[in-house]
């Protein structure tokens, strides 16, 4: 598995593939181009598989010293298989390499496995942020990770 920057319009193809199959308000096409077109607060990480095919992504905003993690999404087939482990590791020291101490998500609450993740790399509730999820209406919790570095 290779990780790097969302660079060509077919990968942004993929992108959308897994975000769709991935979330129940999935991002369209057009805020994902209006997000790159925002060059150096606005990040898209691919994870591609042996075969050069993309297999998840992260995508996320840094804002002064703070990163705030706005997708992260695995193919269902690639799941449970350390790709999003990777993908938000990666994030996280690219992060530190660019200038931020500090990381910000939401999660649905009922999304445990995703829940997990995150707090296996560090980050820990804050807050809640009610019936901020849509399709069902669902509160989201607020999770940090501080410091990047350590």
């Amino acid at each position: 598995m290779t990780i790097e920057p969302l660079a060509l319009p077919s990968d942004l193809d993929a992108v959308l593939a897994i975000e769709t199959e991935s979330f129940t308000s999935p991002w369209t096409r057009e805020m994902y181009v209006a997000e790159l077109q925002n060059v150096g607060v606005s990040f898209c990480y691919l994870a591609r598989d042996e075969s050069g095919g993309v297999i998840g992504f992260c995508s996320f905003w840094r804002v002064l010293d703070e990163l705030h993690i706005n997708n992260l999404a695995v193919a269902h087939p690639y799941r449970r298989r350390g790709v999003g482990t990777a993908l938000l590791t990666f994030v996280l020291n690219e992060g530190v390499r660019i200038g931020a101490h500090r990381a910000t998500l939401e999660v649905r609450r009922s999304n445990e496995v995703a829940r997990h993740l995150y707090e296996h790399l560090g980050f820990s509730p804050a807050g809640v942020r009610r019936a901020y999820y849509t399709n069902p209406v669902e509160d989201a919790l607020v999770l940090w990770r501080e410091p990047l570095g350590n």
